[in-house]
């Protein structure tokens, strides 16, 4: 038996060697601000990764040697499958060419390091990718919501077919885009892999985790492949006049309930947000944003489960005197447009269906609503006006 273990052992090491060395997923972009923007894609070995940055002008990607950024941990290059390289001191409101390499790790030894073979995007045969960083002083700007796609990527790529992607400043991605998190695999193919077909490599997605998305043993590797500002599922940003906050509230049955297998306390999560979103509340960044939306996953109202309750009792009181202009919200796998001063919250709330595309376009005075079916059928259409 310990032969025939040792055989089997060595035939699949003998497989994974044979392997072609390459990119699996993305690349994708994540977490991009004013002056930052992380770049996060996944080989099958692992390798020692950098992005080649040029600026978007009129010169050959090949005129000279383009500055590079690695992943690092304490002044040393990381090695991994896993590549997630933030790159910051960008201008902002200005576009960037990058270009993404991983050279295969083959041997790891304490005094010596093994290189196989490079991967990279193309520059030669094809255009660069590009992405531009945001722009707080922007007039107006653009996004499209899509949610609860739950690993449907035939869906999502109708969804995004209807938005004009080209005009979005990003997608923002409002939770269960995956039905748990079991594998790397199972949630980037589920639906990361669509969105960098259909726009991810040039076009940032945010994302507000959904209760989908802490299921599973992988569900702690979240923010490794979603990093934020902050570390955490929850963060803050703002493009152009409209500043987002973006909370997390967690599952929706009590802690206690089986399906959490005695691993849940977002009872106490959801309480810990409270200082960070006071403390944001009285930040000047949001005081002076003209526009204030929020964005969660589980909606405080049209529910009676004990985790849009608690959502409720913490947050609504809160924002309810911060001037927000509009909550987004999921999950409930349907439409509901709620007017401001029902339902106790004195903004009003856009729970976006799971086969309907939210856009928004938003300037200084008002916010533009027009939601689509995945066909392409109207379903709101809706101007609010900013005081």
């Amino acid at each position: 038996m310990r032969k025939l273990l040792l055989l089997l052992s060595l035939l699949y090491s003998a497989m994974l060697f044979a392997q072609d060395f390459k990119i699996l997923h993305g690349p994708y972009l994540q977490g991009v601000t004013e002056n930052e923007v992380t770049v996060v894609w996944v080989t099958n070995k692992e390798a020692v990764s950098w992005v080649e940055l040029a600026p978007d002008d009129e010169s050959h990607f090949y005129a000279e040697e383009r500055q590079r950024f690695y992943q690092t941990n304490f002044g040393k290059k990381e090695i991994g499958t896993l590549h997630k390289i933030k790159i910051s001191g960008l201008e902002k409101a200005t576009r960037y060419r990058y270009r993404i390499y991983s050279k295969e790790v083959t041997a790891k030894e304490h005094y010596y390091i093994g290189y196989g073979k490079t991967v990279a995007t193309n520059v030669y045969r094809q255009k660069p990718l590009t992405f531009r960083t945001l722009d707080t002083s922007q007039a107006n700007m653009k996004f499209a919501v899509v949610n609860d796609i739950h690993e449907n990527s035939e869906l999502l790529e109708k969804l995004i077919s209807q938005t004009n992607i080209s005009e979005q400043d990003f997608v923002l991605f409002n939770g269960d885009m995956a039905s748990n998190m079991f594998s790397e695999e199972q949630v980037l193919g589920g639906f990361v892999d669509q969105a960098v077909r259909s726009f991810a490599r040039e076009t940032p997605f945010f994302m507000a985790r959904g209760n989908h998305e802490t299921r599973g043993l992988f569900s702690t590797e979240y923010i490794n492949y979603f990093p934020t500002s902050t570390g955490q599922p929850y963060y803050a940003f703002r493009q152009g006049p409209a500043f987002f906050i973006v909370l997390d509230g967690g599952e929706d049955k009590p802690d206690s309930d089986i399906e959490y297998h005695s691993l849940a306390d977002f009872d106490n999560y959801r309480e810990s947000q409270i200082k960070w979103l006071t403390d944001v509340l009285q930040s000047e960044d949001f005081k002076q944003a003209p526009v204030k939306v929020v964005v969660m996953h589980v909606p405080p109202i049209r529910s009676t489960w004990h985790g849009p309750i608690q959502i409720k009792k913490h947050f609504i009181p809160l924002l309810n005197k911060a001037g927000i202009h509009l909550m987004l919200s999921a999950h409930l796998h349907k439409h509901f447009y709620i007017e401001a001063g029902n339902d106790d919250c004195n903004f009003p709330v856009l729970i976006n269906s799971n086969n309907h595309v939210a856009m928004f376009s938003i300037a200084k005075q008002e916010i533009s609503i027009k939601v689509l079916s995945e066909d392409g059928k109207s379903i709101l259409t809706k101007t609010i006006p900013v005081y």
